[in-house]
C-alpha cells in the first residue's frame, strides 16, 4: 500500500507555497511516500533544497535537518553566521524517492502540465523549456505556449492539471496524447468542496475519451495543515489585499497539505488504479540530479588543447611575475596544481576565467580575484589574483584537490559601473543561450517579516514600525511576546 505525490508546489514559487522544500522531503519520509516530485511553477529552483535535505535524511548520525535560508554567509570568512532552525529528523526508516519536475503554465490552455522527465537528457530539454518560456518574457514571467510542449517534451511524463471545466480541456489532452503516447496522464487533484466524488468520476470519464489514463496527485501547498494560515498571508501579499478582502481566495480548508497512503485512498476509494498508478510513473522517472555536472566550453585556440594552452599560459606567466627567476617552491607549486587541474579535468575552467580577465584588463576595466582562488599559484600566473600565493599560510587543497572533486570556486569583482560590458562580452563569445546569470533569492527576515504582515493584517505603519523596532540586528528569534502585548 503506497503512493507517490507528483505534484508539489514548494515556497519556491514564491508566495503561493507554504513550506520549504526540506519540509515537504522531511514530512514525505514520516508519512511513508514512495515518492515525491517538487513541481514548482515553471521553475526546477526548489528540488534542489530538497535533494540536499534527502542526502541529510541519509546521514544517520545526525538527529535534525537544517533549513539553509535561516543562515546567512559572511562573505568575508566564508562562514554561515547566524540563528539555525532545524526540522526533527522523521523517525522512519523508509526515505522517499525525489522526482525532479516542474509544473508547466500555459498561456494558451486551461491546463496545467506536470513535466517529470524520466533520464538526463529529457531533463535537459525540460531547462532548454523553461530558458525558452523566461527569455520571451519580462523578468519573473515565463510565457509557454502548447505548441511549444508538443514540441520539446520527449522523453518526459505530462500529468494534465485542468484549471477550469474539464470540457475545456479535451482537445489539448488529446493533442497531447497523440503527439507523446504512453507518457501523457490525466491529474486528478481533489477539490475538497464536498463534490469531490463526483468530479473524480468526471475525470475519471474525460481520461477514458482522451486516452489519458487518471492518476491520483494532492496537489499541496504546505506540508502540514499549520500552515494553512500562513498560505492566505502569502495570498495577501501576492493580490496586494488585506486579511479581510481576501473573500473566497483564501484556503477553505486545511486540506492542501501533503497527504499519506491512507488519506489519498480514503478520497480515492472509488478509483484504487489512480493511486497504484502514482506508483508506477515514479517508477518510470530514473533521473536523479547526481547526474548533474557543469560542463565547460572547449576553450580551444588554434588547435591547442586547453591543458597545453594552461601549462604554456602557466610558465609565461611565471616568466612576467618572476623576471629573476622562480624560487623552487613557487616551481613545486605550479607542477603540483597542473597535475592536479589535468587530474580532474579543469583546465577549460581556468582557461574561461583567465580570458574573461584577460578581456578586461585589455578594455582598462579594474578587476581583481579573491576568496580562496588567492592560495593558487596557477591564478597568480594567470593574472586572476595579485598576491603570490607564497606568502598566504593556506593550503592550495582549500581551493582544488582531488578528494573534494569539485570545481574550485574563482571569484573575480569587476567595477561595478563597467561590469555590463564584461557581461556583454560574455553574450557575445559564448552566445545568449549558453550564458546565465545567477540569482540571489532573498528572504524575510523578522523585521521585513513583521511589515508585510502588519500590511496583511491591516496595521498602521506605527504600529508595524513599532513592532519591529523590537527586533535587534538580523535576529530570526521573533519579537518577545511582552513587548508586543505593550
Amino acid at each position: 500500500m503506497s503512493y507517490a505525490e507528483l505534484a508539489t508546489t514548494s515556497n519556491f514559487t514564491f508566495l503561493r507555497g507554504a513550506s520549504h522544500p526540506e519540509e515537504l522531503v522531511t514530512r514525505a519520509a514520516e508519512l511513508g511516500l514512495q515518492a515525491i516530485a517538487i513541481t514548482d511553477h515553471n521553475s526546477l529552483a526548489g528540488v534542489v533544497r530538497a535533494y540536499a535535505a534527502l542526502k541529510e535524511l541519509k546521514r544517520a548520525r545526525e538527529d535534525t535537518i537544517r533549513i539553509r535560508s535561516e543562515t546567512q554567509l559572511d562573505h568575508s570568512s566564508r562562514q554561515e553566521v547566524g540563528d539555525q532552525q532545524h526540522i526533527p529528523r522523521p523517525q522512519t526508516v523508509h526515505l522517499p524517492k525525489l522526482i525532479v519536475g516542474a509544473r508547466l503554465m500555459l498561456r494558451d490552455s486551461h491546463i496545467d502540465w506536470i513535466a517529470l522527465p524520466k533520464d538526463r537528457a529529457a531533463y535537459s530539454r525540460l531547462s532548454r523549456l523553461l530558458t525558452l518560456g523566461k527569455r520571451r518574457a519580462e523578468k519573473g514571467q515565463c510565457h509557454l505556449d502548447l505548441p511549444d510542449l508538443l514540441e520539446g517534451c520527449s522523453g518526459m511524463i505530462l500529468i494534465a492539471l485542468p484549471r477550469g471545466p474539464l470540457r475545456k480541456t479535451t482537445h489539448d489532452i488529446t493533442q497531447m496524447q497523440r503527439r507523446y503516447p504512453s507518457h501523457v496522464f490525466l491529474g486528478a487533484a481533489p477539490r475538497y468542496n464536498g463534490s469531490d466524488q463526483a468530479y473524480l468520476a468526471d475525470c475519471a470519464h474525460l481520461a477514458l475519451k482522451t486516452s489519458a489514463p487518471m492518476v491520483a496527485v494532492g496537489d499541496p501547498l504546505m506540508h502540514h495543515g499549520k500552515r494553512r494560515q500562513l498560505a492566505d498571508v502569502l495570498t495577501c501579499m501576492r493580490e496586494h489585499i488585506t486579511i479581510d478582502q481576501i473573500g473566497t481566495r483564501a484556503l477553505p480548508n486545511a486540506e492542501r497539505r501533503l497527504k499519506g497512503h491512507a488519506d489519498m485512498s480514503r478520497v480515492f476509494r472509488d478509483h484504487p488504479a489512480a493511486l497504484q498508478r502514482s506508483v508506477e510513473i515514479a517508477a518510470r522517472c530514473s533521473f536523479c540530479l547526481s547526474e548533474l555536472s557543469y560542463e565547460y566550453p572547449d576553450e580551444i585556440s588554434e588547435g591547442e588543447p586547453p591543458q597545453e594552452r594552461l601549462t604554456r599560459l602557466a610558465y609565461e606567466g611565471m616568466m612576467r611575475r618572476y623576471p629573476n627567476g622562480a624560487t623552487e617552491k613557487a616551481k613545486a607549486q605550479i607542477k603540483k596544481e597542473l597535475k592536479l587541474v589535468k587530474a580532474l579535468d579543469f583546465p577549460a575552467y581556468f582557461l574561461t576565467v583567465h580570458d574573461i580577465v584577460q578581456f578586461a584588463r585589455s578594455q582598462g576595466i579594474l578587476c581583481q580575484g579573491r576568496g580562496s582562488a588567492a592560495n593558487s599559484i596557477l591564478c597568480y600566473l594567470l593574472g586572476i589574483t595579485e598576491v603570490s600565493p607564497e606568502v598566504i599560510t593556506m593550503v592550495v587543497e582549500r581551493f582544488v584537490s582531488e578528494a573534494r572533486a569539485e570545481p574550485p570556486d574563482i571569484d573575480v569583482d569587476f567595477e561595478h559601473e563597467r561590469r555590463e560590458e564584461v557581461i556583454q562580452h560574455i553574450y557575445a563569445k559564448y552566445g545568449r543561450h549558453r550564458a546565465g546569470l545567477c540569482a540571489t533569492v532573498t528572504h524575510f527576515r523578522t523585521r521585513g517579516a513583521i511589515r508585510e504582515v502588519g500590511k496583511v493584517m491591516g496595521l498602521s505603519e506605527d504600529v508595524t514600525a513599532g513592532l519591529s523596532s523590537q527586533i535587534w540586528g538580523q535576529s530570526d528569534k521573533g519579537a518577545d511576546p511582552e513587548r508586543v502585548r505593550e
